[in-house]
């Protein structure tokens, strides 16, 4: 074996597990709607951008119904900029999610719960999520505050 040989094989043992390492990533991304939807309330409970938009597909729609960002986001851009305005001002959250109901067919699935994000503010939601080819192009957020005032498991 060549220096040069030599040189490539841990690179290119090292770019196999990483590329294997995505291949199970993806795998654990390839979860059912109503764990995706679950995993989609505790990134933006997270607070981190990156981890919440994750999940949208290239169309997606975001629906923002009450509160401060009510409006309708129709592009990756839009959707970016409204949750990096969530998470500035609201920080970590803890997500108490309840009530959750999936209905699914061979087109797709959407999954609807109840979302309670506690922190330096509490906000109550009510949360569509449609799902095509297991990533997120619809979602609908309605602030509802009656949710707030209801104990977790009504």
């Amino acid at each position: 074996m060549t220096t040069l040989q030599a040189c490539r094989t841990p690179r290119l043992a090292a770019a196999v597990l990483a590329f294997t390492a995505a291949v199970a990533a993806s795998t654990a991304w390839a979860e059912t709607p109503t764990e995706a939807a679950k995993a989609h309330a505790e990134a933006i409970a997270s607070g981190h951008v990156d981890a919440i938009i994750v999940d949208y597909g290239p169309h997606a729609l975001l629906e923002w119904v009450g509160g401060p960002l009510d409006g309708r986001y129709a592009s990756m851009a839009d959707i970016r900029q409204a949750w990096t305005r969530f998470t500035k001002a609201n920080g970590p959250l803890k997500a108490d999610v309840d009530h959750l109901q999936e209905a699914a067919n061979p087109k797709g699935a959407t999954v609807t719960a109840d979302v309670v994000f506690k922190g330096k503010a509490t906000v109550p939601v009510r949360e569509v999520l449609t799902y095509r080819d297991g990533k997120l192009v619809d979602e609908i957020w309605q602030i509802d505050p009656k949710l707030a005032a209801k104990p977790a498991g009504y």
